[in-house]
């Protein structure tokens, strides 16, 4: 047996076609919809992207315990268990947060690795002499900013695009593969997150006559641009979805020469959303987690069933795709993995839980049961947020750096959790170094505790007043966050105990 795994970044489910969306122009993604099982109800668990790909290796929750890291020594690794009983994992990306402080170690646990270079800030190309950035409506400032336009130099075509790369080096491994057995790939495409950098001819799908300055990095904050900028720049991330279309056609081109429907396990997924002006916010991290972010779309393929063409309404979540694969090829899934297979769920729709819980470190606790939605912020306000809250780990770093002198001064020794295999943990107060994100724990929004009947109000525009769900929500919180054998400062955090 075999399995694909094509993962792309900040893929939003309400710009496919798949789940309602009448103008993006994604074909090869409606093919999935007839070739595989389309999830309804899919999930994030942990936000954003290294604690989201943490929970793929090890099918449980990030966000409770630290923030943005790499993987502890006590982790369990889907792609390290599979290559340890004998089927053999490859991983091409152009996700560069894999190559940083933060992301160290996950490329480590397949059998090999490859790595496409250019995306974002990524510090790839030099280029000292002085040259005219071109006038720029919000983007990163300073020289993550100019690094990305010294990137850009040398993606003038197609072919050198971290994309395209990207999936010569996937469909190279399938080629050279196809005929042998017992192998996981997982192709990794960092777009279609920001920057929105596409040529011209997949922006000429979306052509609307703007002149202004170039637009398509926005920073993360609440909407101060014109409707022309606005609309302008999702049409940019129109322009890089039809390009992960064009690319995502490939796989399944090269899946149907090669017969492998037969006998090879195909995923398609992301590992969150992002806000294109909705709720007037730009971006993932800064604001509640609504719908746009945290509900996502996933298709998955299992030759052993050969369900194809239909919908599920199963609860399912991130953290399931690490104990799927692991049953897919038959391999023991470890006692500390939350997640649960979808073979089942796959075959004939057979639920696996009934709330799921999802979050960011130090930000709003979420849970939701497919009907309702609801958002638990900071007893004491955003300002709040951080205080007594403690990254429990024992690989200190943050995004991009090692926890500071400072921050490792208060660390302590501390006994560890049900999951750390009898390990103490060092307890370091905080939470994610947020400076070295763009944007101070001070602009965190914080909404207050929130109800939304997302059934009557998908758009989640109109919070409810209902204290018997809301008190349901609440029960359902503490129980699946003592599962996940939560510290005690969350509970204290969320004014939940």
């Amino acid at each position: 047996m075999k399995a694909i795994m094509v993962m792309f970044d900040s893929l939003n489910r309400h710009m496919l076609s798949n789940y309602g969306c009448t103008w993006t122009k994604t074909p090869n993604f409606k093919r999935l919809e007839e070739q595989m099982v389309t999830f309804d109800q899919s999930y994030v668990c942990s936000m954003p992207c290294m604690p989201a790909r943490r929970e793929i290796h090890t099918g449980r929750s990030n966000f409770l315990h630290r923030s943005w890291g790499p993987l502890d020594p006590y982790d369990d690794s889907m792609p390290e268990l599979l290559k340890k009983n004998g089927v053999y994992t490859h991983l091409v990306s152009d996700h560069w947060h894999y190559w940083e402080a933060g992301g160290a170690n996950y490329h480590t646990k397949y059998n090999s690795f490859e790595w496409a270079r250019g995306q974002e800030g990524d510090g790839w190309k030099s280029y000292l002499p002085p040259f005219d950035i071109p006038e720029y409506l919000d983007g990163r400032p300073g020289l993550w900013g100019r690094q990305d336009w010294v990137n850009r130099r040398y993606m003038q075509k197609e072919e050198k695009l971290p994309i395209a790369v990207t999936f010569h080096n996937g469909l190279e491994f399938i080629e050279n593969n196809h005929g042998e057995d017992n192998w996981f790939l997982q192709l990794e495409e960092f777009d279609p997150h920001e920057p929105f950098y596409s040529l011209e001819n997949y922006k000429e799908l979306y052509r609307d006559g703007y002149e202004g300055p170039v637009f398509d990095w926005p920073s993360y904050h609440q909407l101060k641009e014109t409707p022309e900028q606005i609309q302008h720049c999702i049409h940019e991330y129109a322009a890089v979805l039809s390009m992960c279309d064009h690319y995502l056609g490939k796989v399944l081109d090269m899946m149907d020469e090669y017969e492998m429907w037969d006998d090879t396990m195909l995923i398609v997924n992301t590992d969150h959303g992002f806000l294109l002006g909705e709720h007037d916010w730009w971006g993932k991290v800064m604001m509640p987690f609504y719908n746009e972010i945290a509900h996502t779309p996933l298709f998955i393929w299992d030759p052993r069933s050969g369900r194809k063409n239909e919908r599920r309404q199963a609860l399912v979540q991130t953290i399931d795709l690490c104990p799927t694969l692991l049953e897919f090829f038959g391999v023991d899934i470890p006692e500390d993995v939350l997640g649960k297979s979808l073979t089942d769920t796959i075959d004939h729709d057979a639920p696996v839980r009934e709330y799921a819980l999802f979050g960011m470190h130090g930000c709003h606790v979420n849970i939701t049961d497919g009907h309702y939605v609801y958002m638990r912020a900071s007893a004491g306000g955003s300002e709040h947020n951080h205080e007594h809250l403690n990254n429990y780990t024992l690989m200190p770093a943050h995004m991009k750096d090692s926890f500071d002198l400072d921050e490792l001064k208060e660390m302590k020794l501390v006994e560890g959790f049900s999951f750390t295999k009898g390990l103490k943990v060092l307890s370091v107060p905080g939470t994610e170094k947020i400076a070295t994100m763009g944007f101070p724990p001070a602009t965190l929004f914080d909404g207050g505790n929130m109800l939304f009947d997302v059934t009557k109000d998908p758009g989640q525009e109109h919070p409810i007043h209902d204290p018997e769900t809301e008190q349901r929500m609440v029960e359902n919180m503490i129980r699946l966050m003592e599962e996940n054998d939560a510290p005690e400062e969350q509970y204290v955090r969320l004014g939940l105990r």
